[in-house]
């Protein structure tokens, strides 16, 4: 059932699972070996969706060191049709535009079948950025060459904290054809509560009916994690900073703050009934992080009422 049917009326939450394709100097052979362990290992989720991300290089947003590198990744597209073919639930695939042609993003676009792709265009990192199609330029094309393909959109609560004005760049968004948001990576409730509050009310006061905002969690489980997501612009509030750094079990500790996060975000778009979801992933390659994001998603479908609708 393609995704924005599947959360149009819901009182529960979308679940989604998002993965990075792997390194562009994998193997074929490899690439299926991950791909089949990427099916095997989320078949049992009840997922309404699998992302997969277009990751860009971001060194022009943020000069300081990476602390982990950047390696150029399979395109998201061309593994999912070539390797994932096991996968026989929706997928959301990342397309950061800059990266692409008009005509390579609309002859991409009008080839996908709704009812099993759905994708969100990711605009570049700075305004400095030298892009090959502006984010506003993609969502235009998406409207006239593949006006079914159910089109996403990012939203960044960090954004709306410091600025206070990403609910209009949503709604901005909205009215360019935008059917669902997925943010970055929440740590900081607040930030995201302020947020889809002020997209809630905007929507309310324009007569408009907001779209589902889908919150990514991530698990973190080393300071070298922790230091990824802050380079990557995630607001980690101090004390929680505090406790992941000087716990025993930092692995533990996030996971129960992720919990945490979601539950107050469920009980808050529940009560202000706003269309919700929750996106995992792992920003680490680590075994132990990938295996507790499963784990997070598997707590999160079975105890925050996102339960996945029947077609």
């Amino acid at each position: 059932m393609e995704l924005t049917e599947q959360s149009s009326g819901r009182t529960d939450g979308l679940l989604m699972f998002a993965i990075t394709p792997p390194r562009r100097t994998t193997t074929p052979a490899e690439a299926q070996r991950i791909a089949d362990r990427t099916v095997e290992r989320l078949a049992d989720l009840d997922l309404d969706a699998l992302v997969l991300y277009d990751i860009d290089d971001e060194t022009d947003r943020n000069p300081d060191e990476r602390p982990f590198p950047y390696l150029p990744t399979l395109d998201p597209a061309e593994f999912r049709t070539r390797h994932l073919t096991g996968w026989e639930r929706p997928v959301v695939v990342y397309r950061s535009t800059g990266k692409y042609s008009p005509t390579e993003l609309t002859d991409w676009a009008a080839a996908q079948d709704p009812d099993r792709v759905s994708t969100v265009f990711v605009g570049a990192s700075t305004s400095d950025s030298a892009v090959r199609t502006t984010l506003g330029q993609a969502q235009r094309l998406c409207r006239e060459h593949a006006p079914d393909l159910a089109l996403g959109g990012v939203a960044i609560p960090e954004r709306h904290e410091s600025r206070g004005d990403e609910h209009e760049r949503m709604r901005r968004k909205q009215d360019a054809g935008v059917g669902f948001f997925v943010t970055q990576v929440v740590y900081d409730v607040g930030a995201a509560k302020s947020m889809v509050s002020d997209y809630h009310y905007a929507c309310q006061d324009r007569g408009q009916k907001p779209v589902p905002v889908v919150f990514t969690l991530s698990v973190c489980g080393s300071p070298k994690t922790l230091e990824f997501l802050e380079w990557l612009g995630v607001h980690v509030p101090r004390w929680m900073r505090n406790d992941l750094r000087h716990t025993d079990d930092a692995l533990t500790t996030s996971f129960n703050q992720c919990t945490a996060i979601a539950d107050d975000l469920a009980q808050f778009c529940t009560r202000h009934e706003i269309p919700y979801g929750f996106n995992v992933e792992s920003v680490s390659i680590r075994r132990a992080e990938i295996e507790a994001s499963v784990r997070l998603a598997k707590h999160l479908r079975a105890t925050t009422g996102t339960a996945a609708s029947t077609s």
